[in-house]
């Protein structure tokens, strides 16, 4: 059996990680190329009902995510995790335990992500209002904010989401995707 592959989406909140993986996986599927999304917003909402976004619980959190997208490449499913992982010891941990893996960093200025953050009508899953509670001091756990969001040291790709459309920035991850783990998609 092929092992799937597995592209974790990453950035601040408000970033685009939602939007532009469900972007993504439109186009793969136009392609005939079948993926899944795992978001940790969604994953959160299950292990962690009422969450506190302690460092305890995110590990937990992001453990399991890494441990669902590793079960699921190893079993020849393709990955796009949704997930802002503030701290690089998440992302390098699904480095290390999934074969074909790649990074994909949404960079935004803080103050787009918060404009974006309030106004956005569709959440994916995700709690609304964070930036508001971590700006008026209800919230100190707000990567960002108030709990730190540690850039990768070297993704595959990053995209700035502030200056190109969410259709250009999945564009960009699909042919970094195409070009690396779906060669023989390329040759048809």
């Amino acid at each position: 059996m092929t092992k799937g592959w597995c592209v974790w989406i990453t950035g601040l909140p408000g970033s685009g990680k939602s939007t532009i993986a469900r972007i993504l996986l439109k186009m793969l599927q136009e392609r005939g190329i079948k993926a899944q999304i795992v978001s940790s917003d969604a994953l959160r909402k299950l292990a962690t009902p009422k969450p506190k976004y302690t460092e305890e619980e995110r590990d937990i959190v992001y453990g399991a995510l890494v441990y669902a997208a590793k079960v699921l490449t190893e079993n020849g499913v393709n990955v796009i995790i949704d997930a802002t992982g503030n701290k690089r010891k998440y992302r390098e941990m699904a480095r290390r335990e999934i074969e074909k893996f790649m990074e994909a960093y949404l960079k935004c200025p803080l103050e787009t992500c918060i404009e974006r953050e309030l106004s956005r009508k569709e959440t994916h899953y995700a709690p609304r209002g964070i930036y508001m509670k971590a700006l008026t001091g209800e919230s100190k756990t707000v990567p960002g904010l108030g709990a730190p969001y540690e850039e990768p040291k070297s993704p595959e790709v990053i995209i700035n989401t502030e200056e190109k459309p969410p259709e250009e920035s999945a564009g960009e991850i699909l042919k970094l995707i195409l070009s690396k783990f779906e060669k023989m998609q390329l040759k048809q």
